[in-house]
């Protein structure tokens, strides 16, 4: 799949892009909130500035990526691999990142945890 096809696809609704190859592609400014890339390859992929925002990042290859400035704020990258990855010093770890292997249940209530604290 390339990025434009993958840019065409989300604008029409569509989330899901499990297992999509994205190695390289340029997703600069690109926004993938709530995107299912599961197991998707963006090794050496180009996400400068993009939203990932409670994108699902389980078991993808973000290895030598280039994150800067990118909003990855609630995704989940449970066996992802990040080696190399560029990323800005704060963005990952902390409140609202999920770095540990959870069960689907467990990351339902981590989930619902969140949306109670952001609704006070």
């Amino acid at each position: 799949m390339t990025e434009h096809e993958l840019l065409q696809r989300y604008a029409e609704g569509e989330r899901d892009f499990q297992g999509a190859n994205l190695q390289g592609a340029f997703l600069i400014d690109a926004d993938l909130r709530d995107a299912n890339l599961q197991g998707a390859d963006l090794s050496f992929a180009f996400l400068m500035d993009a939203d990932l925002r409670d994108a699902t990042l389980s078991g993808a290859n973000l290895k030598n990526a280039a994150l800067h400035g990118t909003n990855l704020r609630c995704i989940t990258l449970c066996g992802a691999t990040i080696d190399g990855a560029i990323l800005n010093h704060d963005a990952v770890g902390g409140p609202g990142h999920i770095l540990c292997a959870l069960t689907d249940a467990e990351w339902a209530w981590v989930k619902q945890q969140r949306e109670e604290v952001d609704d006070e």
